[in-house]
């Protein structure tokens, strides 16, 4: 049986005081860590999302340019585009009235 003096016990204890404040303070430095990459990573996410989910405003604008430009031969009046991207609306002028 192995036995332990009230004074090995007392160091013993302290020892393993220090050792858990260390692994502590360790693990939430750890965690932070952790936790900033994933909310960096949730950012990044999100901003990749709003701009996949713009691609068919965009496409939709260079439709409307395209078919402004078609119109040439049939209308004596060139109009601007109006165009909405992330919820702006984007007024593309029409270079021939330059």
């Amino acid at each position: 049986m192995l036995a332990l003096t009230l004074d090995a016990a007392k160091n013993i204890a302290v020892a393993v005081v220090i050792v858990f404040l260390a692994a502590s303070i360790a693990a939430a430095w750890i965690m932070k860590t952790i936790v900033q990459k994933v909310a960096t990573a949730f950012v990044l996410l999100l901003l990749a999302f709003a701009v996949y989910s713009q691609r068919t405003s965009l496409q939709d604008c260079a439709d409307k340019v395209k078919g402004n430009f078609a119109r040439e031969g049939t209308s004596v009046t060139v109009t601007d585009t109006e165009c909405s991207f992330f919820g702006t609306s984007v007024t593309i002028k029409d270079p021939r009235t330059e």
